[in-house]
């Protein structure tokens, strides 16, 4: 179940439950009287997913009372958000596929794919208002930061230091929809305030360091135990914290030095270029010193769990942190 490790059976079951009925929201919320729009709505829902965001909401409401009514509309409200975003970033990074199957605006086109998505944060925020006006300004306060970070990525640092400036988008485009999901775990279970921020701040760090590990494992990983294809971003541009780590890098090693003449240049599309920078890269103090710093994000996780009461919710929400430590060493 996305990486948590349980060791009550209970908490298990009653966690998988409410995802099965999150499940069924989902469908029912994204079916229309078009069927055309219906199979296009619920075109990444059928594709699967982990449903991440949904599990974070149960298992958080743990900490009060998990059988509260709210907590299904509250995790597909965030779950509705978070699809919404992937047909959008799907059209702006022209993607073919998504969660294996043809990406949207591959198989429908690009506006198809937009309005779609529009379609889908129109439905998070209907079900938003039934859930009550603190509801739908904290969702809208969320999708606000969603946006921001985009921007953020696509204008680029203009003049910020380029790793700060990757922290803020990564916070802004992941980590605050999954802060907002153990939030609304904890309002809609009847938490305490002072536990629901607790788990909000969990959630926004956890979030920061699972993303960052995916910049690690584009570098890292072995393309048959990930199912990435190594060295993605690196060919297509794009930046992450070990490539930022060896741009700003004052190291006068030969190999460091070649690193940065190659990364200079932009997107490495050469074969043999990309080859070695991958090479480079994997045995550069860069990677080492993200790896730092993602375990640093892990363990300050941690230690904001420990402000929660200790349940078996919390020794989950735990072995989250190992997660993302075991799968960046």
């Amino acid at each position: 179940m996305a990486g948590v490790q349980f060791v009550d059976p209970a908490l298990e079951a009653a966690i998988g439950s409410t995802l099965t009925r999150v499940e069924a929201r989902l469908r029912e919320a994204a079916e229309t009287a078009d069927p055309m729009v219906t199979e296009a709505s619920q075109h990444l829902l059928v594709a699967g997913g982990k449903r991440f965001r949904p599990m974070l909401v149960a298992a958080v409401s743990h900490f009060a009372d998990p059988t509260a009514p709210e907590l299904v509309d509250a995790a597909t409200v965030l779950e509705l958000t978070h699809l919404a975003t992937l047909y959008h970033d799907d059209v702006m990074d022209e993607a073919a596929v998504r969660r294996g199957a043809p990406s949207a605006n591959a198989r429908w086109g690009n506006s198809l794919a937009i309005l779609v998505g529009d379609y889908l944060f129109a439905r998070a925020a209907e079900i938003a208002a039934g859930l009550g006006t603190e509801a739908v300004r904290i969702q809208a306060q969320t999708f606000a930061r969603l946006v921001q970070g985009q921007i953020a990525e696509t204008v680029g640092p203009r003049g910020a230091d380029p790793v700060r400036h990757h922290l803020r988008v990564l916070s802004d485009k992941t980590a605050s929809l999954i802060s907002t999901c153990a939030r609304f775990g904890g309002m809609f279970s009847g938490a305490s305030a002072e536990v629901t921020d607790t788990a909000a701040a969990f959630g926004e760090t956890l979030g920061l360091a699972f993303q960052l590990s995916d910049d690690l494992l584009d570098i890292a990983s072995d393309s048959a135990d990930s199912g990435k294809t190594p060295g993605t971003d690196l060919r297509e541009g794009i930046p992450t914290l070990p490539v930022l780590y060896a741009l700003s890098s004052q190291d006068a090693d030969t190999g460091a030095v070649r690193l940065r003449e190659i990364l200079a240049g932009g997107p490495v599309t050469d074969d043999d270029l990309h080859a070695e920078a991958l090479e480079l890269l994997r045995e550069s103090t860069a990677l080492k010193r993200a790896r730092e710093t993602v375990r640093g994000y892990s363990e300050q996780a941690r230690r904001q769990l420990m402000g929660l009461p200790d349940v078996p919710a919390r020794a989950a929400l735990e072995s989250l942190c190992d997660v993302i430590a075991d799968r960046t060493s």
